[in-house]
Order: C-alpha cells, then structure tokens, then sequence
C-alpha cells in the first residue's frame, strides 16, 4: 500500500486546506474553546449564554466571574465532591432528587449554591446502590479549597467557588471573546 500526501481522488492534488501550525481563524479557536467548556460542564448554548451575560454584569474580570458561576452549579458541586462519577451522572443523581441543599430538597441541577450551604445526599435515599461503596470511592477525592466535607454524606461549600485559570482546560479569555463580538 502506497501512503501519499494528498487525499485520494481525482481532485486530491489539486488543493484542500492548507497543513499549517496555526490551523483557521480566531473565530474557529474561540468557537472550539466555547464548545469545550459546554461540553464539560454539559450546558445547552442559551445556559451557557446566560451565565455569560450574568458574568459580565459582575465587578471584576468576566472569565474569572463565568467560571465562578460554572463550578457553583448543584451538579458540579456534587461532581465535585465525589458522590457522581461524573458531572452527567452528578446531574442525573440531582435530578433525581438525592440531594438536600440545607435541608430541602433540590432536583434542579443549574441550581446555584452559595458559600455556607450544606449539600447532603437525603435521609432516605444513602442505601441506593449508587451510594454502595461510597466510603472507598471518597477516601482518594481531593476537594477543591472552597469545598468540605463534613461527614460521609454531607459536605459544606465554604467560599465562593473560586478556580485558577490553569485549572481549567479551556482558555476562558477565548469564551469571553467569543461571546463579545
């Protein structure tokens, strides 16, 4: 078999994009990096949009405020904490309603918690199987600084959420961009 350095066909010598280090516009890296974060954090583009609008009516520098908003979400909190595998599976678990935010019940995943809010997995819902073996799977978490965990079942959500940018593997400067023009 013969490996040659254009696509096959009759038309494949004749051109395509261009093999280089940069590879498309800022438009293209902004858009891939936006994509990036709706995929991690599992938004639909009108959230995602909304968050960033929030962001930029908040003192201080947009990405950092969009970030902050982004990781106080009742899912990630979850995630984070260690009860989901994943944040799409924190989500289902909250959606399900397993969780209490200061004792109340809560099943909106997008809902926001606050610094001193107590998340805890409900009375009635710690001998599900998805919690079978929850000691183990906790025992290697490390928490974020802005989290706690207080017992098996329950952490504490101490300060605002707060990320460094090197933190996070998208470029939020490139996401601010996007939705600025």
């Amino acid at each position: 078999m013969v490996r040659r350095p254009y696509a096959p066909g009759a038309h494949g010598q004749r051109g395509g994009r261009p093999v280089s280090a940069d590879r498309g516009s800022d438009f293209g890296r902004q858009l891939r990096e936006k994509q990036a974060l709706r995929a991690m954090y599992g938004l639909r583009e009108r959230q995602l949009k909304k968050y960033y609008q929030e962001a930029l009516r908040k003192r201080g520098v947009t990405a950092q405020a969009l970030l902050e908003r982004l990781e106080a979400r009742l899912d990630n909190v979850v995630f984070r904490l260690g009860y989901g595998a994943s944040r799409a599976h924190a989500r289902q678990l909250v959606g399900h309603g397993l969780f209490a935010v200061n004792g109340r019940r809560v099943d909106v995943p997008s809902y926001a918690v606050k610094a001193g809010d107590v998340i805890a997995i409900k009375e009635t819902k710690r001998g599900k199987t998805v919690f079978v073996g929850l000691q183990e799977r906790l025992a290697n978490k490390t928490l974020p600084a802005w989290l706690e965990r207080v017992d098996l079942h329950t952490g504490k959500v101490t300060q605002v959420p707060a990320l460094e940018p090197h933190e996070v593997p998208v470029d939020m400067q490139a996401i601010v961009e996007f939705y600025s023009r």
